[in-house]
């Protein structure tokens, strides 16, 4: 069995989150700055492996003040926690999906996490590199993680939720010279 190495390709792939603000409404933001790879065994996808990396300063809500706010210590903590980690457990197909087990580190604290992913297929693209895609989504609870900051507002209920909702889109170009043999 040979098992096949790909890299995230940062520029066509995207890790976004949705938290609730105010109760009523929800905010948008994404990671800028990410790697990772893939180590797949397309005939047996449960022996495929998954590692990203994310780089904690590159958080963006589109709005300079929050995002200041979110690398601070009340949150992120950059400075302390300047990454959140992924490695892969296990990989089951479920349907048409695949569940996605693994250990989330995030603000110094490691939880497993499933997410249940979408593969969206494979082709060269016009420089002849191999690609592949997916998509995947998963919630977490942020204090479940040491994210506890809050504000009770004035009219009841809390200015951040407690779910985050995340959102991947992943692209990875096939690593030709690297093949893991198992």
């Amino acid at each position: 069995m040979t098992i096949s190495k790909w890299n995230i390709d940062a520029t066509h792939s995207g890790v976004h989150f949705v938290a609730r603000h105010m109760v009523i409404t929800k905010v948008r933001g994404s990671f800028k700055a990410f790697t990772g790879t893939l180590e797949l065994d397309e005939g047996d996808l449960s022996r495929s492996k998954i590692h990203a990396t994310i780089d904690a300063t590159s958080i963006d809500t589109a709005e300079e003040r929050r995002d200041a706010h979110l690398k601070s210590p009340d949150f992120l903590d950059v400075e302390k926690f300047p990454t959140l980690v992924f490695d892969s457990k296990s990989i089951t197909k479920s349907g048409d999906d695949f569940i996605v087990t693994g250990d989330l580190t995030l603000h110094g604290v490691t939880k497993e996490v499933t997410l249940k992913a979408e593969v969206g297929g494979q082709g060269k693209d016009p420089w002849g590199n191999q690609r592949t895609a997916f998509s995947a989504t998963t919630s977490i609870n942020r204090e479940d993680f040491g994210l506890k900051w809050n504000q009770v507002l004035e009219a009841g209920g809390l200015l951040v939720g407690t779910k985050i909702d995340i959102e991947l889109d992943v692209q990875a170009i096939l690593d030709a010279k690297a093949t893991v043999a198992a």
